[in-house]
Order: C-alpha cells, then sequence, then structure tokens
C-alpha cells in the first residue's frame, strides 16, 4: 500500500488513476475486512463516483487537490455525506445515510480524498477496545486475538492492515494515539481547535484527527484539515504555515525535554516502559534536545477525564433512549449513565476544580519545559473482546489503568503524538508519546519526523 502522499502525489502527475488506486483498496477490503471488521459499512458506488470525477479533472488539467485520489475510511461517530453513522450504537444502527460531511471530511474532500465507507468504534467512542452489540469485534491485523484499541479501533486495524492509506479518527483522551501504539501507526492529536467541529462539547476535550503510516502522511492531513470555521466558537485561526514543510525545516536544538516512565501513578509493564524509554532517548540525542530531570506527579488525569467527560455523552442520547433503550447500549455506556445521571451542579463543579487544578500543574510543568516523553501506553494491545486489563504485572492498575497517559493533553489542549516504538517479545507494537506546548503541533510533528528518520518503522502490520 502506497502512502497518503506517494497517492495524491501520482495522480496529481497523472501517473496512476485514482480508479485505480480504488480498486486496489476495495480488493483489500475484500480480502481481510472479514476478519478484521476494520469497516462497519461500504460504499464503493460513492467512492467510484468521487474517483472518477478525481481523474476527470486531472484529464482536464485541473489539480484535484494535496489529497488527490486517496481513498479513506471515516470513523464512525463522524458524519460523511451518503453514509449513515451508527455512533457504534443499535439505537443508531440502521438509519439512514446522512445529508451532510463534517467540517473535516468536507475539507478532505475537496482535497480530492475519496471515502470508501465507515470504520468500527466503541459505541459513542467510550473505550479503548472496538466491541460492540451493534457490530461485534474488531481485531487488530499484528494479532487477530488482541484489540486495535479505541475509539479509533476500526480505523487503525484498516490502515495498519493496508485497507486504505489513511483514515479518520477522533481523540477525547486518547482515541487517536492509543490505536496508534497498539498497532504501530501515527497518531497525532493536535492541539485542542486545529481542526474545527461543528458544534462545541461541555468537556471540550475531543479533537479531529487522522491515523496514518508516516508522519510526512499527518502533515499533510493537517495542512488540509486545520483553521478555522464560524460553526465551532474554539477553532483556532488558520496556522500560517506548512506542516508538510515544517517537520523537515523546524530547528528544535536545545528544548527542554522530560521523560517520565510512570507520570508519578500510573503501573506500566517494564518491557513497555524499556521500549519506550529506549526511543525517547534516541529522539532527546537525534535532536539534540536539553534533557531535563524534574518531578512531576500530577492529579489523576483519568479520574478528572471520567468526570468531565461525562456530559459528551449524554449529547448522543436522543429523548426517549434513556432508560427506555438501556438493554440496548453496552455493559460500560449503560454503567456510566446510570452513574452520572444524577448528578448536581455542585458535583459537577467539583469535576471542573480537578481540571483546573490539573491546568495549573500542566501549565506549572511546561514554564519549565517543552516536551513531555513517555509511553504512549501502559501495556501492548490486550484481549479484542476486552475488558479493560484492571492489574498488570499482578499489580493493582485501577486507578490508572492501561491506558494512563493520553488524558492529559487532552485536559489541557496540548499537542500530543504517538509514534511507534518497537515491538515485544510477542510482537506487537508499542507506543512513544511526544507531548508538546499548547499550539506548538509543528513542533510535535517535527520531533516525530525526526524518530523517524532516525529509527523507521515498519508501515504496516506483518503479512499473515
Amino acid at each position: 500500500m502506497r502512502t497518503v502522499v506517494e497517492v495524491a502525489d501520482a495522480v496529481r502527475a497523472g501517473e496512476i488513476k485514482a480508479s485505480e488506486i480504488l480498486d486496489e483498496c476495495l480488493a483489500a477490503i475484500d480480502a481481510r475486512n472479514g476478519e478484521l471488521n476494520a469497516f462497519v459499512y461500504l460504499d464503493a458506488e460513492l467512492a467510484r463516483a468521487v474517483a472518477e470525477q478525481v481523474d476527470q479533472a486531472v484529464a482536464r488539467g485541473d489539480d484535484p487537490g494535496p489529497l488527490a485520489g486517496v481513498p479513506f475510511g471515516v470513523k464512525d461517530l463522524e458524519d460523511c455525506a451518503g453514509m449513515p453513522t451508527s455512533h457504534g450504537s443499535l439505537l443508531y444502527k440502521g438509519r439512514p445515510p446522512v445529508d451532510t460531511d463534517s467540517v473535516h471530511v468536507g475539507r478532505l474532500r475537496a482535497a480530492g480524498a475519496v471515502p470508501v465507507g465507515k470504520t468500527a468504534t466503541p459505541e459513542f467512542g467510550v473505550t479503548a477496545f472496538t466491541h460492540t452489540k451493534a457490530w461485534g469485534t474488531t481485531r487488530n491485523p499484528w494479532d487477530l486475538t488482541r484489540t486495535p484499541g479505541g475509539s479509533s479501533g476500526g480505523s487503525a486495524a484498516a490502515v495498519a492492515a493496508g485497507l486504505v492509506p489513511f483514515s479518520t479518527a477522533s481523540d477525547g483522551g486518547g482515541s487517536t494515539r492509543i490505536p496508534a501504539a497498539f498497532t504501530g501507526l501515527v497518531g497525532l492529536k493536535a492541539s485542542f481547535g486545529r481542526i474545527p467541529h461543528e458544534r462545541s462539547s461541555p468537556s471540550e476535550t475531543s479533537c479531529y484527527g487522522a491515523l496514518t503510516t508516516t508522519v510526512r502522511d499527518a502533515a499533510r492531513h493537517l495542512d488540509v484539515a486545520a483553521g478555522p470555521h464560524n460553526l465551532d466558537r474554539a477553532s483556532l485561526p488558520a496556522p500560517g504555515l506548512s506542516y508538510e514543510r515544517v517537520i523537515e525545516e523546524l530547528d528544535v536544538g536545545g528544548l527542554k525535554a522530560l521523560w517520565s516512565p510512570d507520570m508519578g501513578y500510573a503501573v506500566v509493564v517494564p518491557e513497555i516502559e524499556e521500549l519506550a524509554r529506549a526511543a525517547a532517548e534516541s529522539l532527546v540525542d537525534a535532536a539534540g534536545l536539553q534533557r531535563v530531570e524534574r518531578p512531576f506527579s500530577p492529579s489523576s488525569p483519568m479520574r478528572t477525564w471520567l468526570s468531565a467527560g461525562a456530559a459528551d455523552m449524554w449529547l448522543d442520547l436522543e429523548e426517549g433512549m434513556w432508560p427506555e433503550c438501556a438493554d440496548d447500549l453496552t455493559g460500560l455506556v449503560r454503567a456510566s449513565l446510570r452513574r452520572t445521571q444524577e448528578w448536581t451542579l455542585p458535583r459537577y463543579a467539583r469535576a471542573l476544580r480537578h481540571r483546573q487544578q490539573l491546568e495549573e500543574e500542566v501549565a506549572d510543568l511546561f514554564a519549565d519545559i517543552d516536551v513531555l516523553l513517555t509511553p504512549t501506553t501502559a501495556m501492548a494491545a490486550y484481549a479484542a473482546e476486552g475488558p479493560l486489563p484492571m492489574e498488570i504485572n499482578g499489580k493493582d492498575a485501577r486507578h490508572s489503568g492501561p491506558v494512563p497517559f493520553t488524558m492529559l493533553a487532552n485536559l489541557c489542549w496540548n499537542p500530543a503524538i504517538s509514534v511507534p516504538a518497537g515491538v515485544t517479545h510477542e510482537g506487537l507494537p508499542v507506543g512513544l508519546q511526544i507531548t508538546v506546548r499548547r499550539h506548538a503541533d509543528d513542533v510535535a510533528l517535527r520531533l516525530a519526523r525526526i524518530f523517524e528518520q532516525t529509527r523507521p518503522w515498519p508501515r504496516l502490520a506483518p503479512q499473515p
């Protein structure tokens, strides 16, 4: 499978047709989606119509855009005109196609990309494995018994297996970076507001993004997707730069970097820590970063996130769905709704105070450093059907869980990217997470690119 950049540049140059690339992807989906369950909805006819429009534009001498002819999957929490959006839930499964694109998908289409279908997600995107009553279990192409993570699990499986060059993702607590780590991909959570939404949310943690196999692909995606929109009050101004160019040119030498194996509270598998530490040391040396030794033990981001994020889930429900349709919901969603349905305003205010404390702690940290390096997850991919492991290496991990490192960046709006840091003795991918100052998406991508050049990774999962 070619990269996003390779496909788009070849199509724009007339070296290959978008319809030919689409045929390759549809054949790959036909061959492997049965075992992976990465796509839960396909529309080959719609995709072919878009691909043919791209080919016609090239034949006329027009430029279809920087994503010309690139097939992609759309995470099933996000709208794509002509396709249904099920939110991974029986409550929405079977509804007709939506009429409009999300702002994000609309920008990808305008740049020439070709949507082929919807990728699996856990119900309402609430957990870090992709298993639902609506669509069953999505599996990791590195090991079919393991999860590709969540909530962008279907997107990760599709890209890591070479079904499509990229897929959309979203990240409200790690939902792009966790699947990236579990499947050996690049997963960027940009600054909050960098890629606009159609509406704001109470928790203000979720960010649109993409899963790719290279840093350059991630940079090109962000160049297309970034920029303000009137519907999103939190959307940031245009960045005024080319991320694709910045990843090759930005001077990051001398930036101050802190390595934290556990952020003072997480339980981490020793092999994961060792692999991520080695990756961090390679990056520090290659980029000419300045090592900083400093304690960092913030208030639990997981506890804060679980409190602040509950309001978003309630917005996913329509009148008459709760509690009338409780039995149709997965156990975790049902339990979360029951736990929060009687919350009072003072209780919610306490959650907001926890978040304010965390924001102050992170602001204090980034007054001293520029880059925080951690493992992306505390363990490699676990069972595809779940549940989330709450014991790691015989230690109680209920207060941190298997994915303790990602939520901080969501709550505090920092850019963070996961890059492949190696594989375990079982052959499962491990991620290094690079978190930087607010709005410094260029720094995150540049550091990821330096690491990619220093320690190249396999772009795709090994073929069965």
